[in-house]
């Protein structure tokens, strides 16, 4: 296995080779987005910002926000391959991808309720809503 740095790079989501992007959600078992692939893309196109970690041709991570740009940023997804985890790329690829919005107040994301994610993101700063918040969410 390689252990050099994967290289990571901002990239315009719709210019992303699918099928890798796709190879990266499947890798993390995340079928709802494998099984529709033209949603996924549709998605992309539309993220304010996506970035990515490459090892190689290989997609090995993927942060990707929605914005106003002035007053929220919502993290929607951080994927990084399991082979890969454990080793800062999730971290790296938060933090730039958050960068373009320092000087947003709110920076939100929804989660699964896994230890293991509530540690990494309380790593990086971020907190259960609780106290005089409330979080409202609707799947439909």
């Amino acid at each position: 296995m390689d252990v050099s740095a994967p290289e990571f790079e901002l990239v315009d989501g719709r210019t992303l080779d699918l099928s890798r992007v796709l190879d990266l959600y499947g890798a993390v078992g995340w079928t709802v987005y494998t099984n529709d692939p033209g949603t996924l893309s549709l998605a992309l196109a539309g993220s304010t910002t996506v970035v990515v970690a490459r090892r190689g041709e290989a997609i090995v991570g993927l942060a990707r926000v929605i914005s106003d740009r002035a007053t929220i940023a919502y993290l929607q997804d951080v994927l990084v391959h399991p082979a890969e985890q454990r080793r800062g790329v999730g971290r790296t690829l938060v933090e730039l991808a958050l960068q373009p919005y320092a000087h947003v107040r709110q920076k939100v994301l929804l989660t699964d309720d896994e230890p293991a994610q509530q540690a990494f993101y309380e790593s990086l700063g971020y907190s259960l809503v609780g106290g005089s918040l409330r979080a409202f969410a609707r799947f439909d």
